[in-house]
């Protein structure tokens, strides 16, 4: 061995820091770099040995292996280009080369300190290690890099490769077996050979094939669409009630690209939430080409149900995305986004917006029925009262009682008190309404036709349930469709801060007070609490008001949707609307206490490196002295349905109605 041309690596300090280091924030995303790697060394099998809490970590497969001349030239070369030198697919299976950039060998290095190497090949069986201080400190010295040579491992098979991580970063592999075998399951199209499929490849962990089984978000659809043909099996979504398929999966039919794959709704949007993986969540929709992802953040480009969008998941394949045609490779280096301006791009994004939004209607549509057969079970008094209703009205209950069966809440006993109040206000309704009113109940529940209705409703109690539910209902109507449709300028900051109770329960009676807005503005000389457009663009905010509540001052600043903003940024800002206003509370004679602040943000702000601490727990921390925290418009909506007060209603003790309210009574 030490006749032959030592093993070289040239590479620079930034590339390995940028592309292998600091590039890769997850395991699963560096073995699926290494997965891809034995699909296009024509393996049949690559093993992954991991162990929650081992020492070292293992990946092996049965591909065609590498000549020592092979290993400088390929897997010692960064931006190796696989394609260019060695054509469009595998010599022996005939496969489309995953890879392309030639840097994902580069990832070991941001889960590991020490990688060595093993590979067979026509007779050949080369190792060595590299050691990740050795090679920065070569670098540094702008010296040349020699893995040191290891002997070849008894065990080790006459054809394929071999790679062993060390000197872990357990930051990065704190990960339970489940939790990987689900990551992996989910970045690969892979895993529906037969096993006696010559060109089968099989990914295994500890000793066990990853199948459809790890995936687990197909278990928990309860809705699905598929694209262009029904490829998901019945028995692979045992949950799912309904299933559609995409006909038009077509993106751009000249050219022959389309879509196919599937995405699909859960039943809550927690279930898409698991205890094991607190780093990876499945709401997320992953774009594959040539079987492994390309894209894994896609949900944030469209512009779609938001609602629809907190139960979505899904794997959806869209091979015009990477071409050998001679087109650019529009894949970021850690495949997590796509380059947004190329026209394949742009045309993926015009046509999930379009399934999705028509995916979003019909789920609109179905999951209320659902809800309502669902109900059954657990209020069969309701059913019974829809089944008693004159036919005339009996549809418009049915629609009116699915709705309210479909609203998620995070109470579960908030729900018999929706119903009654929905019960009672039906019944007054239908005195005086005619069979022609009630039926637009059938024509889609929104409060700008069902409501007015309502209405009607002649005793003081009733009106008043009428006006609380209507109020609630088009308060968070108008606040989803501003959100929808990004108006959140002018007519957003009316609507928030006419509804102090969107942003907090307790906030319902919220008032201005002018006298302290003109405090507040005198100790800045205008600019803090300035109301100029000019100021307001400055500071990326559509406005910043304060209102006061049961005793408490409260600031409430509004960022505009798209506004980028810092942690730091917050508490800068905040900690100075803190000391003017309690300098203002001081001049008043008032104890200062009390004081609340808010910013409503539409993106995260940014917080630097968190180093496995939760963001939301920094924000806590770092606005804690000021008693300040953080809303999202988009979670306004989820909390809003949330919100509802008891509505009690006036009921008499003679009539099988009150029969009826008095069962969901003693469901509270």
């Amino acid at each position: 061995m030490s006749m032959a041309e030592p093993f070289t690596f040239s590479v620079d300090l930034a590339v390995v820091e940028s592309l292998g280091i600091n590039l890769y924030s997850n395991a699963a995303a560096v073995l699926s770099e290494l997965v891809a790697n034995a699909w296009d060394a024509d393996a049949n099998k690559v093993s992954i040995e991991w162990g929650d809490n081992g020492d070292e970590i293992m990946i092996e497969d049965d591909g065609v292996g590498m000549t020592r001349e092979e290993l400088n030239e390929r897997y010692l070369t960064v931006a190796y280009k696989k394609r260019d030198r060695e054509g469009k697919i595998s010599p022996r299976h005939n496969r489309p080369f995953m890879g392309r950039k030639g840097i994902g060998k580069l990832s070991v290095f941001s889960l590991a300190g020490e990688v060595e190497v093993y590979s067979a090949k026509d007779g050949e069986r080369n190792g060595f290690r590299i050691k990740l201080n050795e090679l920065k400190q070569s670098i540094a010295e702008k010296k040349r890099y020699h893995p040191t040579p290891v002997e070849i491992p008894e065990d080790f098979p006459a054809e394929g490769t071999r790679i062993v991580l060390r000197e872990l970063n357990r930051k990065r592999t704190g990960v339970s077996v489940t939790a990987l075998r689900r990551r992996i399951a989910r970045r690969f199209d892979v895993l529906g050979y037969a096993d006696d499929d010559p060109a089968r490849f099989v990914i295994e962990i500890d000793g066990r094939p990853v199948t459809y089984e790890d995936r687990e978000d197909l278990k928990r659809l309860e809705y699905i669409w598929q694209l262009g043909t029904d490829e998901i099996a019945a028995s692979d979504t045992p949950n799912a009630k309904r299933r559609w398929v995409i006909a038009d999966n077509a993106v751009d039919s000249t050219r022959g690209w389309q879509l196919e794959g599937w995405f699909g709704t859960v039943r809550k949007p927690d279930e898409l939430n698991d205890p094991e993986d607190t780093q990876e969540s499945l709401r997320n929709i992953i774009i594959l080409a040539r079987r492994r992802p390309i894209q894994e953040g896609i949900l944030d480009q469209l512009d779609f149900n938001k609602i629809f969008g907190s139960y979505v998941t899904g794997q959806i394949r869209a091979e015009f995305l990477d071409l050998d045609d001679g087109s650019d490779d529009i894949a970021t280096s850690d495949r997590q986004r796509l380059i947004e301006d190329d026209e394949r791009v742009k045309l993926l994004v015009a046509k999930l917006r379009e399934c999705f939004n028509s995916a979003a209607q019909q789920w609109s549509d179905e999951r209320p029925k659902q809800k309502f057969i669902e109900l059954t079970d657990r209020y069969p008094v309701v059913r019974e009262w829809v089944e008693d209703r004159p036919d005339s009205q009996r549809t418009a209950a049915q629609k009116l009682i699915s709705t309210v069966a479909a609203l998620q809440l995070d109470d579960e006993e908030q729900r018999p008190q929706l119903y009654k109040s929905s019960i009672l206000a039906f019944e007054r309704m239908a005195l005086d309404a005619t069979t022609r009113e009630l039926e637009k109940f059938a024509d889609g529940l929104y409060a700008v036709d069902i409501l007015p209705l309502l209405a009607n409703a002649r005793s003081y109690e009733d009106a008043l349930y009428v006006q609380i539910l209507r109020s609630r209902l088009e308060a968070i109507e108008k606040l989803e469709h501003m959100i929808n449709k990004d108006e959140l300028e002018k007519v957003l900051q009316k609507h928030l801060f006419e509804n102090m109770w969107l942003l907090d329960p307790s906030w319902e009676g919220a008032t201005g007070d002018a006298d302290m807005e003109i405090s507040l503005s005198r100790i800045r000389k205008g600019l803090l609490f300035g109301k100029s457009e000019e100021e307001n663009q400055k500071q990326g905010r559509i406005d910043i008001q304060y209102r006061t509540a049961a005793g408490v001052h409260m600031i409430v600043e509004l960022k505009k949707y798209g506004r980028k903003t810092t942690v730091d940024e917050l508490r800068e800002q905040g900690a100075k609307y803190h000391e003017a206003l309690s300098e203002v509370i001081r001049k008043r004679g008032e104890p200062v206490k009390n004081i609340s602040l808010v910013f409503v943000l539409g993106q995260e702000p940014d917080a630097g490196y968190l180093g496995g601490r939760d963001l939301a727990d920094v924000i806590a921390r770092q606005l804690e002295h000021i008693n300040g925290r953080v809303l999202y418009y988009d979670e306004l909506l989820a909390t809003a349905q949330k919100r509802y007060k008891d509505y009690r209603d006036k009921k008499s003790d003679t009539t099988k109605l009150d029969a009826i309210l008095r069962v969901l009574d003693s469901e509270d």
